[in-house]
């Protein structure tokens, strides 16, 4: 999925990074360990900005993945460190 940066609003572009994220299954349990969700909740709460919020903190706790996630949604790593400090404010 290409997020045009223009146009995405902080959710989209915090879902499109959700959907990067648990794409692939060690990264998936990573997140999974690290939020304290499990793969239910995740299902069930994907669109609440608190959730969103997470996931992009942890993208955001390590730069690699921060970097390749912005690449692969066809954005910014800043795109999706503004999502996260506008999903914190919601």
């Amino acid at each position: 999925m290409q997020a045009d940066e223009t146009n995405a609003t902080p959710m989209t572009l915090a879902l499109a990074a959700l959907g990067w994220t648990v794409s692939d299954p060690v990264r998936a349990r990573r997140l999974l360990d690290v939020t304290g969700l499990d793969p239910d909740d995740l299902r069930a709460r994907a669109s609440d900005p608190a959730v969103l919020s997470a996931v992009l903190r942890f993208l955001e706790s390590h730069e690699p993945d921060l970097i390749a996630c912005a690449e692969a949604i066809g954005c910014k790593p800043a795109a999706l460190v503004a999502a996260h400090a506008a999903l914190e404010r919601e």
